[in-house]
């Protein structure tokens, strides 16, 4: 086999073969494709398309490209991948949560980039946390509390690494095949026999409209079945934030107040962290009303935080997180109000605008190289569907200086809409794909 003859057949509207694609992943991983020929292979797959069976094995390929991970037996393994958002700090509630309900949860996650915020961005808010521990430390955590959410190894699907980066400057990164095998390829090699996704859709997601989420949705179920892993998704609601924080170190206090049992805090961040775990709990068996009120106990109790906190002190973060949690987390020096410019109801927050300008305050990265401020946000955002009047708080910012802080609130006022009546309030949940 050789790089040139896969690629003319794409060219030619021929999905290569098993054989050929697990070839070409590792030759991606090993460096016998050049960046050339990677290029040309994902604008192949941007153009033609490779088909259900394609994906499958696209994905197994690059999921085998390195290390597949096992935990052994003992309690299911479980995971959930979000699509992105902002304010999506659903993993620092589930995974807990669905640790105390038994599971073993081996989260490996990502930082953020663009508006949507990174799960190791807003760990690293902790003090002295790190997310970047071996592969037998990760075992020992995982023994012990049920659950990590941690970087992945250099040699987690090291052929997706490679495709990535050459997709992110070729303009192949939007092909349902490419970000299904990419998604997939590194939760089945970090050893997950059940997964829910939540693929996100609106103002604040990378998939504005509800069709295409669905569709990707569909494909993504569809191929980690097929690749040996239950999967299902949820299709869930982001044309508003999904918690009233944004930022790394503001969204980290919202789920120990979700934690520390005080629902009113965040509710969809509640209700939608819940709903997934519901989800998986029923794919390995459980019955799926049962399952989300022993969710809901195992956070109302404070067992999920108990298994929080153990998993924090075990990665190098404080030993008390569970008891002074707000001592511990980073404060900005400049905290103000944005306030409503006029009488009305708020009817849109603009969430790709709002994550900007978190990022503008230092919040998040416009290059993969930006140093993030852990300290800086918005928290306190209200609702859409708030009737305000002018001169009521909108949100209250947390920035390094006044310069800065003027600048967020402008785009802050940028991003809403304030009308005479609010929009019908949609659920978390829009749409549910099975098996």
């Amino acid at each position: 086999m050789d790089a040139r003859s896969i690629i003319a057949r794409l060219r030619r509207g021929e999905a290569p073969v098993p054989a050929e694609i697990a070839w070409f992943a590792q030759g991606l991983a090993d460096g016998t494709v050049s960046d050339a020929q990677a290029g040309a292979f994902a604008m192949g797959v941007c153009l033609k398309g490779l088909g259900e069976e394609g994906r499958v094995a696209l994905t197994r390929a690059m999921r085998d490209s390195g290390d597949v991970l096992d935990w052994g037996a003992g309690a299911p393994v479980v995971d959930k991948h979000s699509t992105g958002g902002v304010g999506d700090c659903v993993s620092l509630v589930l995974a807990p949560a669905l640790a105390a309900c038994g599971m073993r949860v081996p989260m490996v996650s990502g930082r953020g980039l663009g508006h949507t915020g990174g799960t190791l961005d807003k760990l690293e808010s902790i003090p002295g946390l790190r997310v970047d521990h071996d592969r037998a430390r990760l075992g020992a955590i995982l023994e012990e509390t049920g659950c990590f959410i941690a970087s992945a190894t250099g040699r987690i699907a090291p052929a997706d690494r490679r495709l990535y980066a050459v997709r992110d400057v070729t303009a192949t990164v939007e092909s349902i095949d490419l970000i299904t095998a990419s998604i997939l390829s590194k939760k089945l090699a970090a050893g997950v026999g059940t997964l829910v996704l939540d693929v996100k859709c609106g103002s604040g997601a990378f998939m504005k409209g509800r069709d295409e989420a669905a569709e990707l949705a569909r494909a993504l179920v569809a191929v980690a079945n097929a690749a040996g892993c239950r999967t299902a998704a949820l299709v869930t609601d982001m044309d508003q934030p999904l918690c009233p924080s944004l930022g790394n170190a503001r969204e980290v206090a919202l789920c120990m107040e979700i934690l520390g049992g005080n629902r009113a805090a965040a509710p969809r961040l509640h209700d939608l962290s819940v709903a997934l775990g519901a989800r998986v709990l029923a794919l390995t068996g459980e019955d799926e009303g049962a399952a989300a009120e022993r969710l809901g106990a195992a956070i109302a109790s404070g067992a999920a935080m108990e298994r929080f906190a153990r998993m924090v002190a075990l990665m190098g973060g404080p030993p008390d997180m569970d008891e002074d949690w707000r001592s511990h987390l980073p404060q900005a020096p400049v905290v103000g109000d944005v306030v409503a410019p006029a009488d009305g109801v708020v009817a849109a927050w603009q969430g790709e605008a709002l994550g900007l300008a978190v990022v503008a305050l230092g919040g998040g990265r416009r290059v993969e190289s930006d140093r993030v401020d852990p300290a800086v946000g918005l928290s306190d955002l209200v609702p859409v569907g708030t009737r305000v009047t002018r001169g009521d708080p909108l949100a209250t910012i947390h920035a390094r200086s006044e310069a800065d802080a003027e600048q967020a609130a402008a785009a802050v006022l940028s991003a809403l809409i304030i009308a005479p009546e609010g929009p019908a309030a949609r659920p978390p949940v829009l749409e549910r794909i099975d098996p």
